[in-house]
């Protein structure tokens, strides 16, 4: 493992600039956390991926479908910020160990529900999970960083979409098929993340105890943003997660059945054009944050925000061939957002990656959540391309980029 330069208090670990992080990134740490992250948002991704055969085991309507994903959605959305500012202050190497575990209990309680409200407890508990996961995994992907915070932020984020992507996959093949009960198979995932986020645990507990020994004050990126321009900038941010993330919940949530009712295609066949919309996400995360690194996160936000609003508008009007094309050209270009976005927030605000991590993550997990729920609810009331109709002008939101200030003119002392 490298040497390690002087350390900030553990509580701003994360918040230090690259002066004072670790001089080359941990990849080893890295792969291990965006792992995880994998494991970790496959589970979550399984929710959606068996709606068909819950709609049809518990006699749902879209509505009750949309709670469903309000529950898991929004326990992660309440609670992350909360979690993310108290371990910006009190660090817990062994949380995620303990996220984890709480995500398994979920798996095990949804693949025996035998009603409808045991669905949304095990839903709410997979929230659980992920609230507890994401902002104390962000925070140990930044310190591991190396001072390469988008590139680190893209290798965290792309585990995540990968497991979003091959959630889906995994249903199809395993669930689907089978029925309920084998849900349990996605409990190994569960125990498997145990096992790896235990190792990273102690490598956290190591730098959290080389930190008490060496001091180092946290420096600002943002000496010369006002906190005018910040609020104003972290407002249109949360404009732009807004966009972003109601366009994906109806992707996620609505995607499969959309392609069922227009093209005729079968609950597997969905699943396919699913994880090819959500597997092209994995590769834009990847891209988005080192190309933030290279050319400043405000221009990655411009392209991957606004620049899929010609396809996105596009979509609801062609065939099924070209359906999947522009959905995987939509997918690469969103999802380089997210990286961008979470580093501009943490550059804004340093000294708070936790509070950050867990308000954005939040944010996209109460978004989703409560855009399924609505978007449910509208497409009981009108219909299911009606709904792919509205949100594929949710991009446009996009233009309230040009009120970003540009974080490359300011020093980074």
């Amino acid at each position: 493992m490298p040497k390690t330069q002087s350390f900030a208090p553990p509580n701003q670990l994360a918040a230090t600039s690259p002066a004072v992080e670790t001089p080359a990134s941990d990849v080893g740490i890295l792969f291990a956390l965006s792992f995880c992250h994998l494991l970790n948002d496959a589970i979550q991704a399984l929710i959606p991926a068996i709606y068909p055969l819950l709609k049809e085991s518990f006699a749902l309507s879209f509505t009750q479908i949309g709670l469903i994903t309000l529950a898991f959605q929004m326990v992660g959305s309440v609670l992350q910020p909360v979690i993310g500012f108290y371990t910006d202050k009190h660090p817990k190497p062994f949380s995620l160990v303990f996220g984890m575990g709480v995500t398994l209990c979920g798996m095990v309680l949804l693949a025996l529900a035998p009603t409808y409200a045991v669905v949304l407890l095990a839903a709410g508990c997979v929230g659980l999970g992920s609230a507890i996961f994401h902002p104390e995994s962000s925070r140990m992907a930044r310190l591991a960083s190396g001072g390469r915070h988008g590139f680190a932020q893209s290798l965290f984020q792309v585990g995540g979409n990968a497991g979003t992507a091959l959630g889906p996959l995994l249903a199809a093949g395993l669930i689907v098929p089978r029925g309920q009960r084998h849900i349990l198979w996605f409990s190994l995932l569960a125990m498997a993340g145990m096992y790896i986020l235990t190792k990273v645990g102690r490598w956290y507990q190591g730098r959290l105890t080389a930190a008490t020994h060496r001091g180092a004050c946290a420096i600002s990126h943002c000496a010369g943003v006002g906190r005018r321009k910040v609020v104003i900038a972290l407002g249109v941010l949360l404009c732009l997660m807004f966009s972003k993330f109601i366009y994906l919940a109806s992707m996620t949530s609505y995607y499969t059945f959309y392609l069922m009712q227009r093209f005729s295609v079968s609950v597997q066949q969905s699943q396919v054009y699913l994880f090819l919309f959500l597997g092209a996400g994995a590769v834009g995360t990847f891209v988005g944050g080192p190309l933030g690194d290279r050319i400043g996160r405000k221009q990655v936000i411009w392209l991957s925000i606004l620049g899929m609003a010609p396809f996105s508008l596009l979509l609801p009007h062609v065939g099924l061939f070209w359906l999947a094309v522009l959905s995987v050209i939509i997918a690469l270009i969103m999802a380089s957002a997210f990286p961008a976005i979470l580093v501009f927030a943490t550059e804004l605000l340093p000294g708070n990656v936790g509070a950050i991590a867990g308000l954005f993550f939040g944010l996209a997990f109460g978004l989703a959540g409560i855009g399924s729920a609505v978007l449910g609810k509208l497409a009981d009331a009108t219909s299911i391309e009606f709904v792919m109709n509205a949100c594929s002008y949710l991009p446009l939101i996009g233009l309230l980029t040009w009120f970003l200030p540009d974080l490359r003119q300011h020093p980074r002392s």
